[in-house]
Protein backbone atom coordinates (compact mmCIF):
# COMPACT_ATOMS: atom_id res chain seq x y z
CA UNK A 1 0.00 0.00 0.00
CA UNK A 2 1.31 3.15 -1.10
CA UNK A 3 -1.17 5.79 0.65
CA UNK A 4 -0.41 9.39 -1.29
CA UNK A 5 -1.18 12.43 0.49
CA UNK A 6 -3.20 14.44 -2.23
CA UNK A 7 -5.78 16.64 -2.36
CA UNK A 8 -9.40 15.16 -2.81
CA UNK A 9 -12.09 16.86 -4.56
CA UNK A 10 -15.86 16.32 -5.89
CA UNK A 11 -18.93 18.35 -6.03
CA UNK A 12 -19.71 18.71 -2.30
CA UNK A 13 -15.90 18.90 -0.44
CA UNK A 14 -12.84 19.75 -1.09
CA UNK A 15 -10.59 17.52 1.66
CA UNK A 16 -6.54 19.63 1.73
CA UNK A 17 -3.87 18.01 4.05
CA UNK A 18 -3.85 19.70 7.44
CA UNK A 19 -1.74 23.43 7.16
CA UNK A 20 -1.23 25.96 9.25
CA UNK A 21 -3.71 28.13 7.25
CA UNK A 22 -6.56 26.23 8.56
CA UNK A 23 -5.97 26.35 12.16
CA UNK A 24 -8.41 29.11 13.21
CA UNK A 25 -11.42 27.89 10.68
CA UNK A 26 -10.81 24.38 12.64
CA UNK A 27 -10.41 25.34 15.74
CA UNK A 28 -14.29 27.64 15.12
CA UNK A 29 -15.48 25.08 13.88
CA UNK A 30 -14.72 22.69 17.38
CA UNK A 31 -15.75 25.42 19.24
CA UNK A 32 -19.06 25.79 17.57
CA UNK A 33 -20.79 22.33 19.42
CA UNK A 34 -18.07 21.54 22.32
CA UNK A 35 -20.76 19.05 23.90
CA UNK A 36 -20.03 16.64 20.93
CA UNK A 37 -16.55 15.69 21.93
CA UNK A 38 -18.72 14.33 25.50
CA UNK A 39 -18.48 10.69 23.23
CA UNK A 40 -14.69 11.13 22.48
CA UNK A 41 -11.41 10.17 23.87
CA UNK A 42 -10.22 13.94 23.97
CA UNK A 43 -11.84 16.96 23.30
CA UNK A 44 -10.71 19.75 20.51
CA UNK A 45 -12.81 22.57 21.86
CA UNK A 46 -11.87 25.48 24.16
CA UNK A 47 -7.86 25.51 25.43
CA UNK A 48 -7.49 21.92 24.59
CA UNK A 49 -7.82 22.46 20.67
CA UNK A 50 -4.00 23.69 20.61
CA UNK A 51 -3.08 20.03 22.46
CA UNK A 52 -5.11 18.18 19.80
CA UNK A 53 -3.56 20.70 17.36
CA UNK A 54 0.15 19.81 17.92
CA UNK A 55 -0.46 15.98 18.53
CA UNK A 56 -2.38 15.96 14.92
CA UNK A 57 0.87 17.55 13.66
CA UNK A 58 3.32 15.58 15.32
CA UNK A 59 1.39 12.22 14.07
CA UNK A 60 1.22 13.87 10.60
CA UNK A 61 5.09 14.70 10.77
CA UNK A 62 5.87 10.95 11.89
CA UNK A 63 3.71 9.50 8.99
CA UNK A 64 1.41 7.39 10.90
CA UNK A 65 -1.58 10.31 10.04
CA UNK A 66 -2.92 12.04 6.85
CA UNK A 67 -5.05 14.57 8.21
CA UNK A 68 -7.30 16.41 5.92
CA UNK A 69 -9.42 19.71 6.59
CA UNK A 70 -12.91 19.10 5.18
CA UNK A 71 -13.86 21.99 2.81
CA UNK A 72 -16.96 22.82 2.06
CA UNK A 73 -18.38 26.22 -0.09
CA UNK A 74 -14.77 27.57 0.66
CA UNK A 75 -14.73 26.83 4.55
CA UNK A 76 -13.51 24.72 7.02
CA UNK A 77 -16.21 22.86 8.15
CA UNK A 78 -14.14 19.90 9.98
CA UNK A 79 -11.62 17.34 9.81
CA UNK A 80 -11.34 13.66 9.18
CA UNK A 81 -7.63 11.65 9.26
CA UNK A 82 -6.22 8.75 8.08
CA UNK A 83 -4.58 6.99 10.98
CA UNK A 84 -2.74 3.95 11.99
CA UNK A 85 -1.64 3.53 8.80
CA UNK A 86 0.06 0.39 8.18
CA UNK A 87 1.33 -0.03 4.70
CA UNK A 88 2.81 -3.41 5.03
CA UNK A 89 -0.77 -5.01 6.46
CA UNK A 90 -2.17 -2.85 3.88
CA UNK A 91 -4.43 -1.73 6.62
CA UNK A 92 -5.66 1.87 8.26
CA UNK A 93 -8.36 3.77 10.01
CA UNK A 94 -10.27 6.60 9.25
CA UNK A 95 -10.82 8.53 12.10
CA UNK A 96 -10.65 11.97 14.49
CA UNK A 97 -13.63 13.16 12.12
CA UNK A 98 -15.78 16.29 13.37
CA UNK A 99 -17.75 18.62 11.25
CA UNK A 100 -19.22 21.69 12.39
CA UNK A 101 -23.18 21.61 12.91
CA UNK A 102 -24.13 23.18 10.17
CA UNK A 103 -22.66 20.62 8.05
CA UNK A 104 -23.79 17.52 9.71
CA UNK A 105 -26.94 15.98 7.83
CA UNK A 106 -25.63 17.75 4.80
CA UNK A 107 -23.78 15.55 1.63
CA UNK A 108 -19.90 16.34 3.57
CA UNK A 109 -20.02 12.98 5.61
CA UNK A 110 -21.10 10.86 2.82
CA UNK A 111 -19.06 13.08 0.09
CA UNK A 112 -16.02 12.91 2.71
CA UNK A 113 -15.87 9.00 2.93
CA UNK A 114 -16.25 8.55 -0.63
CA UNK A 115 -12.98 10.44 -1.54
CA UNK A 116 -11.37 8.85 1.19
CA UNK A 117 -12.22 5.64 0.80
CA UNK A 118 -11.95 5.90 -2.93
CA UNK A 119 -8.36 6.85 -2.38
CA UNK A 120 -7.81 4.22 0.15
CA UNK A 121 -8.99 1.66 -1.74
CA UNK A 122 -6.99 2.79 -4.86
CA UNK A 123 -3.54 3.02 -3.13
CA UNK A 124 -3.77 -0.01 -2.09
CA UNK A 125 -5.59 -0.76 0.92
CA UNK A 126 -6.98 -3.81 1.94
CA UNK A 127 -8.79 -2.77 4.69
CA UNK A 128 -10.50 0.30 6.36
CA UNK A 129 -11.91 0.52 9.52
CA UNK A 130 -13.45 2.95 12.26
CA UNK A 131 -13.78 2.86 15.70
CA UNK A 132 -16.57 4.14 17.18
CA UNK A 133 -17.73 4.51 20.80
CA UNK A 134 -20.47 2.29 21.69
CA UNK A 135 -22.87 4.47 23.44
CA UNK A 136 -22.46 7.07 20.38
CA UNK A 137 -25.74 5.77 18.49
CA UNK A 138 -25.36 8.85 15.75
CA UNK A 139 -21.91 7.52 14.72
CA UNK A 140 -22.98 3.49 14.73
CA UNK A 141 -26.50 4.49 12.63
CA UNK A 142 -23.71 6.02 10.45
CA UNK A 143 -21.27 2.95 9.87
CA UNK A 144 -24.52 0.80 9.61
CA UNK A 145 -26.28 2.89 6.75
CA UNK A 146 -22.13 3.33 5.15
CA UNK A 147 -22.26 -0.27 4.98
CA UNK A 148 -19.35 -0.97 7.30
CA UNK A 149 -19.11 -4.55 8.83
CA UNK A 150 -19.90 -4.32 12.91
CA UNK A 151 -16.95 -7.30 14.00
CA UNK A 152 -17.36 -6.55 17.67
CA UNK A 153 -16.85 -4.75 21.03
CA UNK A 154 -13.74 -3.93 22.33
CA UNK A 155 -15.10 -3.98 25.90
CA UNK A 156 -13.66 -1.01 28.37
CA UNK A 157 -10.76 -0.51 26.26
CA UNK A 158 -10.32 3.65 26.49
CA UNK A 159 -10.72 5.96 29.87
CA UNK A 160 -11.96 9.03 27.80
CA UNK A 161 -10.89 12.62 29.34
CA UNK A 162 -13.74 13.18 30.81
CA UNK A 163 -13.07 10.03 32.89
CA UNK A 164 -15.72 8.03 31.44
CA UNK A 165 -14.73 3.93 30.45
CA UNK A 166 -15.73 3.57 27.13
CA UNK A 167 -16.70 0.71 25.15
CA UNK A 168 -15.43 0.42 21.37
CA UNK A 169 -16.97 -0.75 18.53
CA UNK A 170 -14.99 -1.94 15.39
CA UNK A 171 -16.39 -1.54 12.13
CA UNK A 172 -14.19 -2.34 8.58
CA UNK A 173 -14.81 -2.49 4.66
CA UNK A 174 -12.74 -4.71 3.01
CA UNK A 175 -11.36 -4.14 -0.27
CA UNK A 176 -14.14 -6.31 -2.25
CA UNK A 177 -16.48 -4.89 -0.10
CA UNK A 178 -15.98 -1.88 -1.68
CA UNK A 179 -18.16 -1.42 -5.03
CA UNK A 180 -21.18 -2.39 -3.43
CA UNK A 181 -20.39 0.41 -0.26
CA UNK A 182 -19.12 2.71 -3.11
CA UNK A 183 -22.47 2.38 -4.91
CA UNK A 184 -24.71 3.21 -1.75
CA UNK A 185 -21.97 6.86 -1.14
CA UNK A 186 -22.66 7.22 -5.02
CA UNK A 187 -26.58 6.59 -4.74
CA UNK A 188 -26.76 9.08 -1.73
CA UNK A 189 -24.47 11.86 -3.65
CA UNK A 190 -26.95 11.47 -6.50
CA UNK A 191 -30.04 12.23 -4.17
CA UNK A 192 -28.34 14.89 -2.54
CA UNK A 193 -27.32 16.56 -6.07
CA UNK A 194 -31.39 16.42 -7.06
CA UNK A 195 -32.26 17.73 -4.09
CA UNK A 196 -29.90 20.94 -4.99
CA UNK A 197 -31.70 21.43 -8.25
Amino acid sequence: MQLTESVLTNDFVRLEPLHERHREELRSACDADPDAFKLWLYTFAGDQFDPFWDRVRKDHASGSWIPYAVMADGECVGISCYIGIEPMHRALEVGNTYYHPKARGTAVNPAAKHLMLGHAFACGANRVQFRVDATNAVSCAAMAKLGAMKEGVYRQEKTIWTGRVRDTVIFSILREEWPRVEAGLAARLADFRSRAR
